[in-house]
């Protein structure tokens, strides 16, 4: 079975954000399937496709909002309303229906999709009506845009944010209904996006690496270290959430260090707190901390940190709604969502000098489980290999 894997950005090797892994993560998995994958959509400026054997490439472009102009903003705001499309999928409009689905020919001859997400299915969603789909919701998009309207901090970004539930809501509804299957990243969004059904949809149980981490002796040098696209507003919620009602109750000698790119507005008078931007290794970075805060307050999906944590056996105090979509939560990760309460674990997690868990055997277990959703889901669109997942 040959499928076309539909995406707004295709993967470009770096894995810098927890969409990119996801998405490499499912990619190896249909192949492990023994599915040929071509994957489509545009690559970032100045960042060749990993696998340009089996990609086909629609151009080069940028569609963060955080370092865009105010003219290009303007211009995608404009260009959203003008064509009934939500934001985020009029920024893919850089290329015509046309130029698409030449670019699809060009493939080759495949059975079906495999639409990633909402954002290019949504700015393309003619396209993809004349062969059978998989459609792999990453969040339920309508409510974490409902989330952002909430929070938002004026009222043209609050009408922005509402227009885009509405429209995310329509277009999820379309996509799960003309889809063969639907995986999702964490079980309460199968209920969410009305596809609970075990005919309809799985649940995929992600990894953030190919193998198990090699487990090594760890060299402590903060107290606590968070790394993310903060920039995301699920991700910078959580953020003013942990800064605005977690920090304030820790000590004035507890370091913690943020990576990422931190949005305008951001800081903290707290001393211990240190922003230090880009990290040219996460996975170093985070194995630097005595204990891992995973402060997720709104969203849905999965969130990748989580796993990424797990998956190397840290210690972590985590919010209940960092753990959608895991479903074995190790010993040593404590759970609260008690401002105060969460302040009091991570300074306790510290002065016990809390052993690291069993990662690798996390590892195996979402490996396996990730492996028979997929089967589940490709046997809806005809693919047999059922001795794979016996």
């Amino acid at each position: 079975m040959h499928l076309l894997f539909a995406t707004s950005i295709v993967p470009d090797g770096a894995l810098a954000s927890g969409y990119e892994i996801a998405n490499a993560a499912i990619i190896e998995a249909l192949r492990r399937a023994g599915v040929r994958v071509t994957v489509i959509g545009f690559t970032w400026p100045g960042k060749p496709a990993a696998d340009p054997k089996n990609t086909v490439v629609l151009g080069s472009i940028d569609v963060r909002t955080e370092s865009a102009s105010t003219v290009q903003k303007l211009k995608w705001i404009a260009q959203a309303l003008a064509s009934g499309l939500t934001f985020a999928s009029a920024k893919l409009r850089a290329v015509s229906d046309a130029e698409v689905r030449a670019a699809m020919e060009r493939a080759g001859p495949f059975d079906g999709y495999v639409l990633n997400s909402v954002q290019f299915a949504g700015a393309f969603e003619r396209l993809f009506a004349d062969r059978p789909s998989i459609f792999v919701a990453h969040n339920v998009e309508h409510r974490s845009a409902s989330e952002n309207a909430g929070a938002a901090r004026n009222l043209p970004e609050r009408l922005l944010y509402s227009r885009e539930a509405r429209l995310l809501k329509a277009m999820e509804e379309r996509l799960c209904r003309k889809a063969r299957f639907v995986f999702t990243l964490a079980e309460e969004d199968r209920a969410a996006l009305g596809v609970a059904s075990d005919e309809r949809s799985a649940v995929l149980p992600l990894t953030t690496r190919a193998a198990a981490p090699i487990k090594s002796p760890r060299r402590i040098e903060c107290d606590a270290a968070l790394i993310g696209t903060w920039t995301w507003q699920p991700n910078r919620i959580g953020l003013d959430w942990f800064l605005g009602n977690v920090v304030p109750h820790l000590r004035p000698d507890f370091r913690i260090r943020i990576a990422g790119s931190i949005p305008a507005g951001v800081k903290s008078p707290h001393p211990g707190v240190s922003f230090v931007g880009r990290v040219p290794d996460a996975q170093a970075f985070v194995r630097s901390a005595a204990v891992i805060p995973l402060v997720s307050t709104s969203g849905s999906g999965v969130q990748l940190k989580t796993i990424e944590t797990f998956e190397l056996g840290l210690p972590s105090v985590a919010t209940t709604r960092s753990l959608r979509g895991i479903g074995h939560r190790p010993e040593n990760c404590v759970v609260t969502d008690d401002p105060v309460a969460f302040a009091s674990a991570l300074e306790a997690t510290v002065a016990s000098t809390q052993a690291d868990g069993d990662g690798t055997a996390f590892h195996r277990q979402q490996l396996r489980q990730m492996d028979r959703a997929i089967g589940r889901g490709l046997r809806a669109l005809g693919h047999v290999r059922q001795e794979a997942f016996a």
